[in-house]
C-alpha cells in the first residue's frame, strides 16, 4: 500500500472487546466537534481571544507532532518528505477537515494550503457568528507540529483568509522561523507572543519594524524613529534599549517639545551652582543621568535652532558642558530620537539642521499608523481591555461583534493612544460583561459622512483658455500642432492667443 492510497480503515483499528481505538498505532479517542466548539467558546470567554488562541494552537501542535511520530513509526520505510506530503490527508482522515490542497515552494521554503470544511470555522460561526479575524487556531497548530516533527525545523502557520471571517476559503501559509523544532512539553516556552515590549505585533508592517529594531539594538548606532503621534515610538525605543547591551543601564526619556526653550539646555546638559537664578546647587543633566544606558529624545523636531548646534556637538564629541561650566564631561550614552515631523522637509525649509538630521538618522525606523495595520486593532483592544479592567478593578469584559466592527471601521487618527483611551472608557461605561457600541465614544460608531463642497462653476471661456494654453505648452509652443490637436484652424488659434495675451504679438 502506498501512502497516497491511505484510507481510514488503514489507520484506525479497535481492540476486540477492549473498546480501545488506535490511530496509526497510537491510542485515540473520538471527540464530538460540538464539544470542542463549546470548550473553545469557554476559553474565549475566560481567557480572551489571545489567550484562547495560544491554548488551541499548543493543543493542535501537540496533536500534529504526535500524529507525525505515529506515521513515521507505521511507515518507517517512507522518507520524511513523503510523510510530510500526506499530512493534509491524515488531517482529513481525523475529521478536522473536509479536504485540503497543499503545495511547497522550494524557493522561499514556504508551505501554502487551502483547507475545505474546517471544523473550527464551522464551530466559530455557530457559536459567535462572523469573525473579525482568522479562527482556525487548532488546525494551524496541527500543521506546525506535524511539519516540525518530520523536518526538525520550526514553522509558523498563519491563515491569510478564513471562511469564518467571510472569505471564500481558508488559506494558510507556513513560514520557517529559523529555529530548531522542539517537541511539545508540559511547560513549553511561550509561542511568539502578540506583545513585544508593550507593542502588539500581528501584522507584517509592524513586525518588520520590530525585527529591524532588534537588529539595530545589537550595535551602538544612533536611531531616529519616525511616525505619527500615538503610534508607539517610545515603546519601540524601549525595545531597542532592552534588546541592547545597555539593558542593565538606565532608560531616560525627555519630550523636547514639552520643555521651555530656555530650560532645555539645562535639562539636557545640567548646570552649575549659580549659573542662573534658582540654580542653588550643581545638577547633572539627562545625558549624564543616562550614562551607560539609553537617552530618548522624543519630539526632537521641536528642538530650537540654537539648541540644535549644541546637541550636534554633544553627539559628535561624546561630551557635554553644564550650563555655567567650562570643562567638558565625557558621556557614554546611546541616543534614540523620535519625531512625528517630516524632518527631511524641515531640513529643506531650513528649520532643522541638515548635519544634525544625518547625525541622528544613522538608522531610521518608521512606525506605521494604526490605520495601516488593521490586523493589530482587535489584539490591541483585547490587551487594553484587560489592563484597563485591572486598573479600574473591574471584571475584564469582552467585545461584542458590533463593538469590534466599530473599532475596525474607525480610521484612528490618534492611533494606539486613542484606541487605549477609547477602550478604557468602554470598561468604565459598560454595565455587563460585554462591551457594546454604546459603551464606546460616540465618534467611533457614528457613520462617517464626507461632505464634499461643490466646486465653484467656472465660465466656459476660462475653461477653454486653460485647455488651449495647456495644450500649447505640452507641444512645446508649436502652434500648428496645437491647432491640429485642438481641432481648430491656425488662424483661430492665433486670434485666441492674441486675445489671451499669452505671448507678445
Amino acid at each position: 500500500m502506498s501512502l497516497p492510497e491511505l484510507g481510514l480503515s488503514d489507520l484506525l483499528e479497535m481492540e476486540p472487546g477492549a473498546g480501545v481505538l488506535r490511530f496509526a498505532g497510537r491510542r485515540a479517542v473520538i471527540c464530538d466537534a460540538t464539544a470542542v466548539g463549546l470548550l473553545r467558546a469557554d476559553l474565549i470567554a475566560n481567557l480572551g481571544p489571545i489567550g484562547a488562541r495560544g491554548v488551541m494552537e499548543r493543543f493542535g501542535y501537540a496533536q500534529g507532532w504526535r500524529t507525525a511520530e505515529a506515521m513515521r513509526e507505521s511507515f518507517a520505510a517512507e522518507s520524511s518528505r513523503h510523510l510530510e506530503a500526506v499530512g493534509p490527508l491524515v488531517h482529513t482522515l481525523q475529521g478536522q477537515l473536509g479536504g485540503a490542497t497543499v503545495s511547497r515552494s522550494e524557493v522561499d521554503r514556504t508551505i501554502e494550503g487551502v483547507w475545505r470544511h474546517s471544523f473550527e470555522a464551522e464551530q466559530h460561526l455557530a457559536r459567535h457568528g462572523r469573525a473579525h479575524t482568522t479562527v482556525c487556531w487548532t488546525l494551524c497548530g496541527f500543521a506546525a507540529g506535524y511539519v516540525a516533527c518530520l523536518t526538525n525545523e520550526e514553522y509558523r502557520f498563519e491563515e491569510e483568509t478564513c471562511v469564518a471571517r467571510g472569505d471564500a476559503e481558508c488559506r494558510v501559509v507556513g513560514r520557517r522561523t529559523g529555529r530548531r523544532a522542539e517537541p511539545p512539553r508540559v511547560r513549553p516556552e511561550p509561542q511568539p507572543s502578540a506583545e513585544v515590549a508593550g507593542l502588539v505585533v500581528r501584522g507584517a508592517a509592524l513586525r518588520r519594524v520590530v525585527e529591524q529594531a532588534r537588529r539595530v539594538a545589537r550595535v551602538p548606532a544612533t536611531v531616529l524613529i519616525g511616525g505619527e503621534s500615538g503610534t508607539g515610538k517610545e515603546r519601540l525605543a524601549r525595545l531597542i534599549h532592552d534588546a541592547s547591551g545597555r539593558a542593565a543601564g538606565p532608560f531616560v526619556a525627555v519630550n523636547c517639545g514639552a520643555v521651555a526653550e530656555g530650560v532645555l539646555e539645562s535639562e539636557l546638559f545640567g548646570h552649575a551652582r549659580g549659573a542662573f537664578t534658582g540654580a542653588v546647587a550643581d545638577r547633572p543633566g539627562l545625558f549624564e543621568s543616562a550614562h551607560g544606558g539609553t537617552l530618548l529624545l522624543d519630539e526632537v523636531g521641536e528642538v530650537p535652532s540654537a539648541m540644535q548646534v549644541k546637541l550636534l556637538r554633544a553627539l559628535q564629541e561624546r561630551e557635554v558642558r553644564r550650563v555655567g561650566e567650562n570643562r567638558p564631561r565625557p558621556i557614554d550614552v546611546r541616543v534614540v530620537a523620535a519625531t512625528n515631523r517630516d524632518l527631511a522637509a524641515d531640513v529643506a525649509s531650513g528649520r532643522f539642521r541638515q548635519d544634525l538630521y544625518y547625525r541622528l538618522k544613522v538608522v531610521e525606523l518608521i512606525v506605521p499608523p494604526l490605520r495601516q495595520r488593521r490586523e493589530d486593532i482587535l489584539p490591541l483592544a483585547e490587551e487594553f481591555l484587560m489592563l484597563a479592567a485591572r486598573r479600574l478593578r473591574r471584571p475584564s469584559p469582552t467585545l461584542s461583534p458590533e463593538a469590534a466592527d466599530c473599532l475596525l471601521r474607525y480610521p484612528w487618527p490618534g492611533n494606539v493612544r486613542e484606541l487605549e483611551n477609547a477602550v478604557e472608557r468602554a470598561v468604565a461605561m459598560t454595565v455587563g460583561d460585554t462591551v457594546e457600541p454604546d459603551d464606546l465614544p460616540e465618534d467611533l460608531c457614528r457613520p462617517t459622512r464626507v461632505v464634499v463642497e461643490p466646486a465653484p462653476l467656472r465660465p466656459l471661456e476660462d475653461v477653454e483658455r486653460d485647455h488651449i494654453l495647456a495644450t500649447l505648452e505640452a507641444l512645446g509652443g508649436n502652434q500648428t500642432r496645437a491647432a491640429a490637436q485642438l481641432g481648430i484652424g491656425t488662424a483661430t488659434l492665433y486670434r485666441k492667443l492674441k486675445k489671451y495675451r499669452a505671448f507678445p504679438i
